[in-house]
């Protein structure tokens, strides 16, 4: 029986070439000549730490990181930023922290969605993803690009396509 899985998975060696592209970015742009601008990147916890002088500076930052994610290949809805907090230096700070995986109420919603649209397929969670089978491919197909037109709080990936 055809099916495939649903799942949110970040590349984290594309994140950290896309970081590496936004600190050399930032590094030659004339507003950041003489600013304290750090990006540092935690692999095992997943965190990116934006430091900066003013929040003007961190929203540019933030806007260079978002671009170079984009011409790396990952969606920047996989960031979570967190709230801006000043530092002892007269600077702030900002945390952002990678989602991976579906959590259960994203999941119950694709389910939703995908049984909304009365189909002759079955939706299942499973850990972090959805399982979707069918009889017929172009079934799956159709879910596919269903799930793709809806505007979803997290970027999906489908992935082990079987026939």
């Amino acid at each position: 029986m055809p099916s495939f899985d649903i799942v949110n998975k970040v590349d984290l060696q594309e994140v950290d070439n896309a970081l590496n592209n936004a600190r050399k970015q930032i590094s030659t742009r004339y507003d950041f000549r003489d600013s304290n601008t750090e990006i540092t990147f935690d692999k095992s916890t997943k965190v990116i730490r934006v430091s900066t002088d003013d929040s003007m500076k961190m929203r540019s930052v933030e806007d260079v990181l978002n671009s170079t994610l984009i011409k790396r290949g990952v969606d920047p809805k996989t960031l979570d930023y967190k709230d801006e907090e000043p530092t002892s230096k007269g600077g702030v700070r900002k945390d952002c922290a990678l989602k991976e995986g579906i959590d259960k109420e994203s999941a119950k919603n694709i389910v939703k969605l995908i049984k909304a649209e009365k189909l002759k397929v079955q939706a299942q969670i499973q850990d972090e993803q959805v399982r979707v089978t069918g009889k017929k491919i172009d079934d799956l197909q159709s879910v596919i690009s269903m799930l793709k037109g809806k505007n979803l709080e997290i970027p999906l990936q489908y992935i082990n396509m079987k026939s």
